[in-house]
């Protein structure tokens, strides 16, 4: 992809949004993938490059959060193999399943995603509900749902946050700030991993992923530090607007 002026800061300010939007909610895939979608590049290696370009603000989003990260090594070192483990999978599903199949099932992963993000407000209240269970470790079932969101955040990863927020909320007995912290570090495992897998084998638009990473790092770092200030409402509206826009995009583009 030959980017022009114009194009490449659309990109950077998809990256920037999307890192600010990952940091706190886990959506930002549903930013830059449309994005670049939009200008032309081939769904798979959208999808591909916008995971790598994504990767540093993962990072930022982290180091972030890095003060509610104090004292859970051990469960993220056990729920990070499982999030290694599916993005691999995913990832390898990504690169050797039909080109046309991945068209047809990641306009249905956008609706889906787009639903998450839609009722958050409602999968909040029921992790909070279920939280007056103490559980200080997640045990099998969080492994194996840690797992499945692996696979999924490796095969495309728009609302993987959402997922696991949801996910380590209702088996762990942790604060909310506590569970993002968390659900960024595995976020950023699933995005790490896959990213590996894409350089190695798969067709990569470095344009696309400069311009992705360089917008990422900045919002990852805005995210963390006052994203959280940003209308929840305001946010899931204009998540589930671009992840409309792409539907469209795919569907009739």
């Amino acid at each position: 992809m030959c980017v022009t002026g114009w194009e490449l800061a659309a990109i950077c300010a998809a990256g920037l949004v999307a890192g600010a939007i990952n940091a706190v909610v886990g959506s930002g895939s549903l930013i830059t993938f449309p994005t670049l979608v939009a200008l032309g590049v081939d769904p798979v290696t959208a999808n591909v490059s916008n995971t790598i370009g994504l990767v540093p603000g993962s990072y930022t989003a982290a180091y972030g959060y890095r003060a509610e990260l104090s004292g859970q090594r051990d469960r993220l070192l056990r729920l990070g193999a499982a999030s290694a483990l599916g993005a691999l999978i995913g990832g390898i599903l990504l690169l050797f399943l039909d080109p046309d199949v991945f068209e047809f099932v990641v306009v249905v992963l956008i609706a889906v995603a787009c639903v998450l993000v839609m009722t958050q407000p409602r999968l909040n209240a029921w992790v909070a509900a279920r939280r007056e269970e103490p559980r200080a470790h997640g045990g099998a079932a969080l492994w194996v749902g840690v797992l499945a969101s692996g696979i999924y955040g490796g095969y495309f990863g728009a609302a993987q946050g959402v997922l696991l927020i949801g996910l380590l909320g209702i088996f762990l007995d942790d604060g909310l700030q506590r569970v993002n912290a968390a659900k960024n570090v595995l976020a950023l495992i699933v995005n790490g991993v896959a990213a590996l897998l894409f350089v190695v084998v798969a067709e990569v638009d470095w344009a696309a992923v400069a311009g992705v990473a360089l917008g990422a790092i900045a919002g990852g770092f805005l995210g963390a530090r006052v994203g959280r200030r940003i209308p929840a409402r305001v946010l899931r509206a204009i998540i589930v607007f671009v992840g409309l826009m792409a539907i469209i995009v795919l569907v009739y583009g």
